[in-house]
């Protein structure tokens, strides 16, 4: 059964509620602290509101009869059903809870009422809705040791022993950054064991990157092979999750010849890393890739920030006359146009920018940890305060969740790149054709007439896929192929086939209107995987036999995968 892309399902495809590069860059590297104080936007909220009396009053006095009736036991409000905060019974059962349940409800309703009511710009409107979002949340009875009916029983179950655990696990996790509760053990998974496990060798290591070439699963295996290239923000093993979810072992088992780029984590040592220096990467490993397997074309996988630089080294190929070389352009959850994209472009100012970089710059890199704190509070009820609950007041150790674990495994991005990147962000250069270069050439992604294939998420909060559509418009391909899963961020990728609620629409993004393509676009049901293996199958040539050996005579396997650089912390 096909699951249906009602707007209700994500986000409205008019407001693009989510938050692509630039903003988790600078709020990394000023802290999001800074996002909750009072300034120009809060000033103009309150003018705004004094000047509509008539609805604040309603407003007050709509509320004000609700908690009369709350008080005496005659409110019918509840939490959606969706809201598992106050999915204990005792939230219903117990009146002092049930009440104090009511009346918070009731409160946020009337904030987020008011806000509208307001009228603000859209710029005001984002900032203030994150801080009157954060505020909420934070404010839920749910999250208070005294009200929460979940603390009280583990703390009668454990003898009080749960209080002890929750205040061990609070100061531990408060004594270091990013001091929000730990959603995942350190020790939970093992590298190259439970994740990043298939088996493969690193065949070059620079001293950027390694490249791993994997083991092949079928005795024919596809002439023209497959580059994929992660984020730089993160480590690249969420394309090798786990056993049987794990794209790179998916795509071996359709005949593909698969390679992936691993990032070095870079230390103040290397604060002159940027566009330039991970364009060239990438072309080094293209060239690897090309001396293994002999093919003289090779098709470019990326995601997120990676899928940046991939544009990026595609329009620096064509521009010197090399486009030739790629078979196709994948990009995975990628905004190469940030307009109007939420929050991000709300927050992101050319002050912002310059105080953030020479915040990394006096580094000489931009913390990942500080990157997982920013993450964390933009979605604070899946990822802040339900570990709050059970970390803290029920003194128990998070569940064992593998792309969690590789959420908390961080990296540090270079100054330089952290400069590239934000300024790219808050420019939007990539739009205009020639205002960053990469490699010496002026970027024009319009010149990339390679074959692309471009994915998004239907609910990812990082990466808008609205943004993504547009994205993918940027792109000078005749051919071109969008696919919008029902999924996030993260779940849009770790996306194996056979889960009965996975769905996805695709089509050529020829439409202007991103709203306009979702509504004629083909649906389907299940994994975007399929359908996407099928498209590199008739862009990778004919079948030959599979290598009996990895690497060659120049490149010979120097260590198993997933190598070295994936385990430096």
């Amino acid at each position: 059964m096909v699951t249906h892309f009602d707007h209700a399902d994500g986000p409205n495809p008019a407001d693009e509620l989510a938050t692509p590069l630039d903003l988790l860059l600078t709020g990394s590297a000023l802290g999001m602290g800074r996002r909750m104080l009072p300034n120009n936007s809060w000033a103009r909220l309150a003018v705004h509101l004094a000047q509509r009396p008539r609805v604040v009053g309603a407003r007050a006095s709509a509320l004000r009869h609700e908690l009369t009736d709350i008080a005496f036991g005659r409110s019918r409000r509840a939490p959606v059903k969706a809201d598992k905060r106050f999915a204990d019974p005792a939230w219903q059962g117990n009146p002092i809870l049930k009440r104090s349940m009511q009346a918070y409800l009731a409160a946020g309703e009337t904030a987020e009422e008011l806000l509208t009511d307001a009228g603000l710009d859209w710029k005001d409107e984002q900032w203030m809705r994150f801080v009157i979002d954060n505020i909420l949340e934070g404010l839920s009875p749910s999250n208070n040791p005294l009200l929460n009916p979940l603390g009280w029983k583990a703390l009668v179950e454990t003898g009080g022993g749960s209080a002890i655990r929750g205040l061990r696990r609070f100061a531990g996790d408060m004594a270091s950054a990013p001091r929000v509760p730990a959603m995942v053990e350190p020790d939970a998974f093992t590298v190259g064991s439970d994740v990043a496990a298939t088996a493969g060798s690193v065949v070059l290591r620079t001293e950027v990157f390694e490249l791993i070439q994997y083991t092949p699963r079928t005795p024919r295996v596809r002439t023209v092979p497959l580059l994929m290239v992660p984020p730089v923000i993160n480590k690249f093993y969420i394309m090798d999750i786990a056993p049987h979810r794990s794209m790179i072992e998916y795509f071996l088992a359709q005949g593909q010849q698969v390679f992936a780029i691993s990032w070095r984590n870079p230390t103040a040592a290397q604060r002159d890393w940027g566009f330039d220096t991970y364009g060239q990467a990438i072309i080094d490993a293209l060239g690897a890739v090309e001396t293994i397997t002999g093919s003289d074309r090779t098709h470019l996988q990326a995601s997120c920030s990676g899928g940046i630089l991939a544009a990026m080294t595609a329009a620096h190929l064509t521009a010197i006359g090399q486009d030739h070389r790629l078979a196709g352009l994948t990009l995975m959850v990628t905004v190469l146009d940030q307009a109007r994209a939420g929050f991000a472009a709300a927050a992101i100012d050319e002050e912002t920018a310059k105080v953030a970089i020479a915040a990394s710059q006096r580094k000489g890199y931009l913390d990942g940890r500080s990157l997982a704190e920013v993450f964390a509070w933009l979605r604070p009820t899946d990822l802040v305060w339900r570990y709050w609950v059970n970390n803290y007041l029920q003194g128990r150790a998070p569940a064992a969740f593998d792309v969690l674990f590789w959420n908390a495994d961080t990296t540090r991005m270079a100054a330089a790149l952290h400069r590239d990147m934000v300024l790219m962000g808050v420019h939007n250069s990539l739009t205009v054709p020639g205002a960053v270069s990469m490699l010496g050439t002026p970027v024009d992604l319009s010149t990339v007439t390679v074959d692309s294939y471009v994915v998004a998420g239907l609910a990812d909060h990082i990466s808008p896929w609205q943004a993504c559509y547009r994205s993918a418009r940027l792109l000078g391909s005749k051919d071109s192929r969008f696919a919008l899963s029902t999924s996030g961020h993260i779940a849009a990728l770790v996306n194996p086939p056979g889960n009965p609620k996975a769905a996805y629409r695709i089509g050529a993004p020829a439409a202007a209107d991103p709203t306009a393509w979702v509504d004629d676009a083909e649906q389907r049901s299940d994994s975007w995987w399929p359908d996407f293996a099928g498209w590199l199958a008739d862009r990778s040539g004919p079948e030959r036999d599979a290598p009996a050996a990895l690497g060659s005579a120049e490149l010979p396997p120097r260590e198993p995968a997933p190598g070295t650089y994936v385990l430096a912390h």
